[in-house]
């Protein structure tokens, strides 16, 4: 190569990366990733750090009660799940016929915000009586837990889908590791509510939780814009869109990849929900770590999460997003197996590492994947199917890890241990089915 080649390379190279950075900072852009910045505050500070805590605060306490409190965890999981199956499909079809997706996005994103400082207000005021042998304020805390983590999920519908608004295909893998990466930094935010919540004042964090959720959500509310879509035909009613899904069903051969590789991220979700709801009591119940020390870890495995997922947005660019996925999920995979046989906090440091690594990566390889296999005619619609497909496994991987702890309580922590080795098979078995997705080159 001559030196002026080389010149010309270099030029090429730095007029890309300055291209790159003025695409994630226009306004429509980084008003779309603040709104990730929102949510993985939701999803860190409550599905993963807080109530837990809270639950094993309330009901834990030995090795036995620790079991049974993570089988409430599992079961609350669960419960949100299941009624994500029964609606996240609706959702897609709804955008495929309206092209509507941040009207749902504000509704959803101020009912989550309502559940969630209800779980502060419920954990703060101890109402007397009780409820199924529980505390009447315990109950209600999981309720409106239920509540928040179900709406929070189905704007995720809408705001996954709404990045085909933003740019061009080619810039979708950049872009979408972007606003994951912005997201983690959410995260670090997050946790900077510990120190107003110490050991046993939960409900601060939920109502710090909800407020900042609403303030950074309020962005894309007024900057973003979504494509306008054409109305073509009857609209037809909201539960119509069951015969969409079932019509797309019957065309399974023609999207066959598009469903292989939901029944793959069907295994590789179970696995990845599973391990994110359990995080907290596990560290502490099993490998004995303080509530501080777990925040530190947390924050450890954030700041991986979001180097991988930004340094995932230039590997799905350059091998494809099948091998992306691929790599994340082997990596997933040795992570669960050191943190399920980890003796030492030295060791559960590093799978905490590995899973941060791929839990960010894994986000933006999948969302890649699904707009390069699914018609764009139908991407709102496979968008709401794959949320069912994460949601079904969500049901699925906690009442699995819950029923393993319940049944085995006697036997400590050994039980979580056991439960936690249940995740390796389905991240196994999700890459098995990975490997068998052949992309149709008429629908890319």
């Amino acid at each position: 190569m001559s030196r002026n080649d080389q010149v010309k390379q270099l030029v090429n190279s730095d007029e890309h990366a300055i291209s790159a950075w003025k695409l994630f900072f226009s306004l429509p852009i980084l008003s779309w990733a603040l709104y990730d910045f929102a949510n993985t505050i939701f999803s860190s500070n409550i599905n993963t750090i807080f109530f837990p805590l809270f639950l094993e605060h309330a009901i834990g306490g030995d090795a036995v009660m620790n079991q049974i409190a993570s089988t409430f965890i599992s079961y609350a999981n669960a419960t949100a799940s299941f009624f994500l199956v029964i609606f996240s499909p609706l959702f897609g079809t709804t955008i495929d016929r309206t092209g509507k997706k941040k009207i749902w996005i504000i509704w959803f994103t101020l009912i989550t915000v309502a559940g969630t400082l209800s779980m502060g207000i419920f954990a703060y005021y101890q109402l007397p009586g009780l409820w199924f042998n529980l505390p009447v304020s315990l109950v209600l805390v999981i309720i409106s837990f239920v509540i928040a983590k179900f709406f929070y999920h189905s704007s995720l519908v809408f705001y996954d889908t709404m990045i085909s608004d933003l740019a061009t295909k080619s810039q979708l893998p950049l872009i979408s590791g972007f606003g994951v990466a912005v997201g983690y930094i959410g995260t670090l935010l997050g946790l900077g509510v510990y120190p107003f919540v110490g050991e046993d004042r939960y409900y601060i964090a939920f109502l710090l939780t909800g407020a900042l959720f609403f303030l950074f959500a309020l962005p894309l509310f007024f900057f973003t814009k979504e494509k306008k879509k054409i109305q073509t035909g009857a609209p037809g009613s909201f539960f119509s869109g069951y015969k969409d899904i079932a019509a797309t069903f019957k065309e399974m051969k023609k999207y066959k990849a598009v469903f292989t590789f939901m029944i793959s991220y069907f295994f590789l979700n179970d696995a990845i929900s599973t391990a994110i709801a359990m995080m907290a009591i596990y560290t502490k119940a099993v490998v004995g770590f303080t509530t501080g020390e777990f925040i530190l870890l947390y924050l450890v495995s954030t700041v991986s999460s979001i180097i991988g997922s930004f340094i995932f947005g230039y590997i799905t660019k350059a091998v494809g997003s099948k091998k992306a996925v691929l790599y994340v999920g082997i990596l997933m995979c040795l992570a669960l197996l050191i943190g399920s046989v980890a003796t030492a906090k030295s060791m559960f440091w590093v799978a905490g590492s590995m899973f941060g690594i791929s839990l960010g990566a894994m986000w933006v390889t999948s969302r890649t994947y699904i707009v390069e296999l699914s018609p764009e005619n139908k991407r709102g619609q496979f968008f709401g199917l794959f949320a069912f497909s994460g949601k079904v496994s969500s049901i699925i991987g906690p009442l699995l890890y819950g029923s393993i702890t319940w049944a085995f309580a006697s036997y400590g922590n050994l039980a979580s241990r056991m439960a936690m080795g249940s995740l390796i098979i389905m991240t196994f078995i999700g890459i098995l089915v990975l490997l068998r997705v052949k992309p149709s080159r008429e629908l890319l």
